[in-house]
């Protein structure tokens, strides 16, 4: 899927999953009476920030990965009835390791 956001900066964009749509092996997010935090894959990723000394810290995050941000630290844009979360690198809690098929 093309991605029709460019990200600027530190910024990525994230299609949400549907819950229970993929099934990630062993991994329990708690509903411990907060809201649970949204699971997606990166479709497109800014090209870094720029430190105080002026040089360009590129984003460590990938297109294609799947990662969890929180329910409300994330900006969510709808677009060409498409919803779609646009978070800064740092609001990314972590990357979604995909079980291998051959484990």
């Amino acid at each position: 899927m093309e991605c029709p956001i460019i990200p600027l900066s530190d910024k990525v964009v994230i299609l949400p999953i549907e819950e229970g749509e993929t099934t990630y092996g062993n991994i329990i997010v708690p509903d411990a009476g907060g809201e649970r935090p949204e699971i997606g894959k990166v479709l497109a990723v800014g090209p870094g920030r720029i430190s105080t000394d002026g040089t360009l810290i590129p984003n460590r995050l990938e297109v294609g990965v799947t990662v969890m941000v929180p329910k409300f630290g994330a900006q969510k844009v709808e677009l060409e009835n498409e919803t779609y979360i646009m978070a800064g690198e740092s609001d990314v809690l972590g990357i979604i390791k995909q079980k291998e098929d051959n484990e």
